[in-house]
């Protein structure tokens, strides 16, 4: 984890413009060597100026002492030691305030002007100072070691210091741009953490909703007719043991295949898994993708629904007691596996909704092939009131149409469901054939 700006901010733990306890530290130490050493030169300034030695070591204690606020105000520390510079005072806090000067955020003009009145005015100390030392007869070399020393003491306390301060400047602003873009890129990439976790949720969401889809498709119709004949079972036990027995059987019938789809939908779910289960847990989006495969693959291989089974599953309605009359338009031909099975989901689950919803009453199954589309309408009619009111109680998630619906979207296609105007109830999609 990186440290952000405003982390940084409140990590402070120095007195008032310090960001650290050590920083303080280390400028009182600086401040007061240096207020020793401009209080030592103060005295050899109070004798040349013809003051009171007292006042020459106050003034350079205070002068000195202004090294104490260099990060504060770094201009104010350079422009003091050159003001103290003719009085040769004061080469520490010179040193300190350029190098300070340097390393700061100032624009690169104000550090030159700066860096450059320092440099003049020790050149021109320098200059004074040495030739009044030649004559005096301290220093006995020749007119040339006059320039050649002050340009070497004044570019020597000068340069390293400059030079030392734009290097640590220029690393430093290296570091925080190298760590704001570590907290650009974290920040980054905790978003996109966030993003790839809703669209694993919304991904887990849409594989619950087509399990759910396809686990409905496959045993609710089924289950349904089992249910109305086994109520008819009921009825027509003691009038009609013949009825009765036939009833019995298309239960068992109903039964069997229904326990057969669900078997192969399982099957088509635990596959490639036998092996690996005990060493991991299979993600609920592999579980979606196998269940949403598991009827087209069926399709495919020619075990699942397709619309040459329409008249087996009309007739499956017929024998619970439906009226059921299938019209067909168009010549039939070869679809995609899923524009198939879709086909064919649509119209079982209409049929489902009539005997759960309109028992007894008659419907009409539309099936149009056109040249581009397929389309179907399953109506039925008001079911009679002695049908409605002895009708077997089924129980509805209300998941159907939306089930049909999402199929027939899918695809690309059109789906419209609702009531007719003479008291019925009307299913009728449109399904591109080459989806």
């Amino acid at each position: 984890m990186t440290t952000t700006g405003e982390d940084h901010a409140a990590a402070r733990s120095g007195p008032w413009w310090w960001e650290r306890r050590r920083g303080a530290l280390l400028d009182v130490g600086l401040a007061s060597l240096s207020a020793v050493e401009c209080a030592f030169e103060g005295i050899r300034f109070a004798t040349d100026a013809g003051i009171p030695a007292g006042v020459g070591v106050v003034f350079g204690a205070l002068a000195g002492s202004a090294l104490l606020v260099r990060r504060k105000w770094p201009i104010a520390v350079v422009l003091v030691a050159i003001a103290i510079t003719p009085a040769q005072m004061g080469y520490l806090m010179g040193i300190v305030g350029l190098y300070t000067l340097a390393a700061s955020e100032l624009p690169r003009r104000i550090i030159a002007s700066l860096a450059g009145m320092s440099l003049v005015g020790m050149l021109i100390v320098m200059f004074v100072r040495v030739r009044q030392d030649i004559a005096r007869g301290t220093l006995d070399l020749g007119d040339w070691f006059v320039p050649f020393a002050a340009i070497t003491t004044a570019v020597g306390v000068t340069a390293p210091p400059l030079l030392l301060g734009l290097y640590v400047g220029a690393r430093r602003r290296l570091m925080e741009s190298l760590r704001e873009r570590a907290d650009s890129l974290e920040r980054e990439l905790q978003l996109l953490a966030e993003r790839a976790e809703e669209r694993a949720e919304w991904a887990r969401n849409e594989e619950r909703t087509r399990i759910a889809r396809e686990m409905h498709d496959v045993v609710a119709h089924r289950v349904s007719l089992m249910v109305v004949h086994a109520a008819a079972l009921q009825a027509v036990a003691r009038k009609d043991p013949e009825k009765a027995v036939k009833n019995a059987a298309l239960v068992g019938d109903m039964g069997r295949q229904a326990l057969t789809e669900l078997r192969e939908m399982l099957g088509v779910l635990r596959s490639g898994d036998g092996a690996r289960r005990a060493e991991r847990v299979v993600p609920l989006a592999a579980v979606g993708v196998a269940a949403a495969a598991a009827a087209s693959r069926a399709v495919e291989e020619g075990d699942g629904p397709c619309l040459s089974e329409l008249d087996e599953l009309i007739g499956q309605s017929a024998a619970a007691g439906m009226v059921v009359d299938l019209s067909v338009e168009g010549d039939g031909r070869g679809y995609p596996a899923q524009v198939e099975q879709t086909a064919y989901r649509v119209v079982q689950e209409a049929l489902t909704n009539v005997h759960k919803h309109a028992a007894g009453a008659k419907t009409h199954v539309r099936l149009a092939h056109r040249s581009a589309e397929i389309a179907m309408q399953v109506e039925n009619e008001p079911p009679p009131e002695a049908a409605s009111a002895s009708s077997a109680r089924l129980p509805s998630g209300g998941n159907g149409l939306l089930g049909m619906k999402e199929r027939v979207v899918a695809l690309g296609g059109v789906f419209v469901s609702g009531p007719t105007d003479a008291g019925g109830f009307r299913v009728s999609a449109v399904i591109p054939a080459a989806a």
